[in-house]
């Protein structure tokens, strides 16, 4: 068993970076494999079975695992950030609005809904637990902490829906990573127009090839090496700033650095120095491995009837959303965007919108910022809701 922090994150990469060259590298039936199964998603479900058979210990890799995510997640967001401009990205207009409400919307009718099926075996007390998840699914944990004072809600219920968040959201993540390369039969079942789209990304690659200069040393030094810097100063000022306001939570004051840093560094010359790709590709790869590594199977025998429920909503949701898409044909990249900004908020949206194209991860950030906004009023209304129905 792994005992030592820095052996954990060794081994998270190098698993990352074998499935990258096998993917690359590939020919034949193998090639076929990848293109069904991809290394971004191999890379979370292998770290999470290595997670189940308990390669690494969990408490003694903590520390290593606190240290490296978010900050890593943040240095993500800003070398993807290099490659956008974010007047081309301003251009898709209300659709993103539209796409992250219609997420809350579904989320919360199947909160209600798998309440109302399941309240007989997790209990009519259980909204209470599932109004704290609400919170977390349509913002993040600082909805569920909110939720959780607003309702007074104990901590035996809280660690049934700790349990949820864990488990199914990080099987939600794999879903969502994995149907990416159902992008274009979806858009073509929902008859989405995806021009605006496909033009910002078109556009972003033209620039992109324009730019000829070769990858060095020195470029992807430099762009590692402002980036990890970026992650932690943004870091300490957005602590310094939630400390001083209490205003939203300190991840998002982070991002919210880390962004409007990273669109100002785009229209510098550090936005056209090569290997921004790269270097942000190595960051996804690492926080996929990473937040993957801490959801063990095995907790899906602690409390088999409520991990149930959460597949109950996330059922509920998927149904809406597709009927919702098909009805106002919203594409996929919006629709599943908008349901990870909902579940999985600032931490995992710019993941899902980076692996569509690095230069909308913006677009992942706004939404998650707008479900943070609604998701403790809508979650609380939620709550009640289900306890009017118990």
């Amino acid at each position: 068993m792994i005992t030592n922090g820095f052996t954990y994150v060794a081994v998270l990469i190098f698993m990352a970076a074998v499935l990258v060259t096998l993917d690359k590298s590939s020919t034949g039936a193998m090639k076929k494999f990848f293109s069904y199964v991809p290394a971004v998603v191999l890379c979370y479900l292998i770290a999470m079975l290595l997670c189940t058979l308990k390669v690494w210990d969990m408490e003694a890799t903590k520390p290593a695992y606190s240290a490296l995510k978010n900050n890593m997640t943040y240095a993500m967001i800003f070398a993807m950030l290099l490659r956008c401009d974010i007047r081309k990205v301003i251009k898709l207009g209300p659709k993103m609005l539209i796409g992250v409400l219609s997420a809350t919307a579904t989320i919360v009718v199947g909160f209600i809904v798998a309440f109302l099926l399941m309240k007989g075996v997790i209990g009519s007390d259980a909204w209470m637990g599932l109004g704290a998840l609400c919170g977390s699914w349509i913002g993040g944990s600082g909805n569920m902490v909110a939720v959780q004072t607003a309702l007074d809600i104990s901590e035996a219920d809280m660690g049934y829906a700790l349990v949820i968040d864990s488990i199914d959201y990080s099987l939600w993540v794999m879903f969502l990573l994995w149907a990416i390369q159902l992008a274009p039969k979806f858009n073509k079942w929902t008859k989405a127009d995806t021009r605006a789209l496909d033009e910002v990304s078109v556009r972003l690659e033209e620039e992109a090839k324009s730019n000829t200069k070769p990858i060095t040393f020195q470029s992807l030094i430099l762009l590692i090496g402002t980036s990890l810097l970026v992650s932690a100063v943004a870091s300490n000022i957005g602590t310094m700033l939630y400390d001083l306001t209490g205003f939203s939570d300190k991840a998002t004051w982070i991002v919210l650095i880390v962004t409007g840093l990273a669109l100002i560094a785009a229209v510098t010359p550090l936005g056209k120095v090569a290997g921004s790709s790269e270097v942000s590709n190595l960051f996804l790869y690492t926080v996929i491995g990473l937040l993957a590594s801490r959801a063990s199977l095995l907790e899906l025998g602690d409390a088999p009837a409520w991990i149930i429920t959460g597949f109950i909503v996330l059922l509920i949701h998927t149904i809406l959303m597709l009927i919702i898409c098909k009805l106002i044909k919203l594409d996929m990249f919006t629709a599943g965007v908008a349901s990870l900004a909902n579940i999985g908020g600032t931490a995992s949206a710019p993941v899902l919108a980076g692996s569509y194209s690095g230069a909308l991860v913006p677009v992942g950030i706004l939404m998650a910022l707008v479900g943070y906004v609604i998701g403790t009023p809508v979650a609380i209304l939620c709550a009640r809701i289900m306890s009017m129905l118990a």
